[in-house]
């Protein structure tokens, strides 16, 4: 699996290396709401295509057990995002 490169020193699966740290939680508090605003907007923001590391970053930390639980679901976003 590659890594993330100079942000984890080259080695690792997280930004820290081999485990969540505290710069994999400040960006993976945004994934609920990325995914929220694909489906607000549908328009990409962790694009495959053109960042896939991120991609696969993201789904590493949010398959995560540390993670999984507490990442909001994206219908109750859109729910709390709806503007009447």
């Amino acid at each position: 699996m590659q890594s993330l490169g100079p942000c984890s020193e080259g080695n690792g699966n997280f930004f820290g290396g081999d485990s969540i740290g505290y710069v994999d939680i400040a960006l993976g508090c945004f994934l609920g709401w990325f995914k929220a605003r694909e489906k607000m907007f549908d328009v990409k923001v962790l694009d495959i295509t053109k960042t896939p590391r991120l991609v696969e970053w993201a789904d590493r930390f949010s398959s995560d057990d540390a993670v999984k639980d507490v990442i909001p679901e994206t219908e109750k976003l859109l729910e709390f995002a709806k503007v009447d």
